[in-house]
């Protein structure tokens, strides 16, 4: 049986509204950021998402097929990403974000354009994150995240490393460096005529408690959807080129 995209996303809104009134506010919330850097985020921000729009049109003209693929994709990264977990210490909440297993399947301009979707949904229905941090937080789980997953299982596959190793470093340093880069714009915008080097380092160490074991989490999840994809349907990860066609019969 079929099941129609609208019904994914409609039964992953319902499955997150369910819960939204014990949510707390995740990635960083509205209102942390100065104006200026904000604005600066979303400038950053905002090419990316421009052209993982172009590249999304691009690849459906010659493949139909591939949006069906991209809308379960989203709601994947969209219910990985509405986990939070309170960093207080941080001013922020911690939580898996899926664009490694995001960018290994789509690449890493599909997966930002995810990830820019999931967050601005979770930021107007379930006051996770902020509009106005926005384009900070498409940074650091879409940009960074995405392309640290990516660059980090195509370059262990090409010194032959297993899909499973490959796929759990990906999903790891995917959330490690979202973390990284959220505590970068956390003390970018925060610290005043503070020092940046000791406020970064805070926030850093404030993530460690729950993003060490987070990370791991999600390599293990990441690691775990590749496997399954070789094991049952490796024809559709050489149809996302993840795989050659050779490869397959390794």
């Amino acid at each position: 049986m079929k099941i129609s995209k609208t019904k994914i996303y409609l039964t992953t809104l319902f499955v997150c509204l369910l819960f939204a009134d014990n949510a707390y506010a995740m990635h960083i919330s509205e209102g942390v950021l100065p104006f200026n850097w904000a604005a600066l985020w979303f400038a950053v921000a905002m090419p990316f998402v421009a052209y993982g729009i172009w590249r999304l049109k691009t690849i459906s003209k010659t493949d139909p097929s591939f949006k069906p693929l991209v809308g379960l994709m989203a709601a994947i990264v969209f219910i990985i990403s509405c986990m939070p977990v309170p960093v207080p210490t941080a001013g922020t909440c911690s939580h898996p974000c899926g664009t490694g297993m995001s960018a290994i399947l789509l690449g890493p301009m599909i997966s930002i354009l995810v990830a820019s979707v999931a967050l601005i949904i979770q930021a107007l229905f379930l006051a996770h994150g902020g509009l106005s941090t926005w384009g900070a937080d498409v940074v650091s789980m879409g940009v960074m995240g995405s392309f640290a997953g990516f660059l980090t299982f195509k370059a262990l596959r090409s010194i032959k490393i297993n899909m499973a190793i490959a796929g759990f470093m990906a999903g790891l340093f995917a959330d490690w460096a979202t973390y990284f880069t959220t505590s970068v714009e956390l003390a970018s915008g925060i610290r005043g005529d503070s020092p940046f080097l000791p406020l970064f380092y805070n926030i850093l160490i404030a993530f460690i408690p729950t993003q060490l074991p987070l990370g791991i989490l999600e390599g293990a999840m990441t690691a775990g959807m590749v496997v399954l994809l070789y094991k049952k349907r490796p024809d559709l990860l050489v149809k996302m080129r993840v795989l050659k066609t050779e490869e397959v019969t390794v």
